[in-house]
């Protein structure tokens, strides 16, 4: 992508963050979002279909961004070594994430945000468990819904707790509920939304 077109996007999305802080994405309009750019309405619409596709790619940028922070180190890394870099990166991030998690667009955000953790997830799934009683795309729906409510409640409440606390009370609850977690002297490993 061209430097000044890569530019005049990351523009629009830091513009189109603001208002929606300010005013809430209904009553967010093209014109505000030109002017508060500097740029005219027609660039706006060079870049995006309407604030619904504003919105749209907005998340999908941030969500990559998400992604892209919390991939696996190395491909033998322990899954909650993922799972805490990406409490570290809501962390480093609360704001931006915290108003996608509270604003009209929370469905979107959260559907997104689930479909690239479940793929995780399943692989994670894949490498680690060895249950033959457990049914992998329940277990992985529920892992997946476990951890993006975590999330969202996370933030929410203001990061309650340290990112270490967070994975560290994760585990537990996995293991509670019969689902491979640490265990001492063990091989065993928790699943993560880690991203391949």
């Amino acid at each position: 992508m061209d430097r000044r077109v890569r530019k005049t996007r990351e523009t629009l999305f830091d513009t189109f963050i603001e208002l929606l802080r300010e005013k809430g994405f209904e009553r967010i309009t093209i014109q505000e979002i030109a002017d508060r750019a500097d740029v005219n309405r027609g660039t706006v619409y060079l870049h995006f279909q309407d604030k619904f596709d504003l919105l749209n790619q907005c998340i999908d940028s941030y969500l990559h961004d998400l992604n892209e922070s919390c991939r696996p180190e190395v491909p033998e890394e322990r899954p909650e070594a993922s799972l805490l870099r990406t409490f570290e990166y809501l962390e480093q991030s609360a704001e931006l994430y915290s108003l996608l998690v509270r604003s009209e667009g929370n469905p979107a955000f959260r559907s997104r945000l689930s479909s690239m953790l479940k793929q995780g997830v399943g692989t994670q799934f894949d490498r680690f468990v060895q249950h033959d009683r457990m049914n992998k795309e329940i277990a992985v729906q529920f892992l997946t819904t476990a951890i993006v409510g975590l999330f969202e409640w996370w933030l929410a409440e203001g990061m309650p707790y340290s990112p270490a606390e967070m994975v560290r009370q994760l585990m537990i609850l996995l293991e509670a509920h019969g689902l491979p977690g640490p265990v001492a002297g063990s091989e065993r490993v928790l699943l993560s939304p880690s991203i391949h």
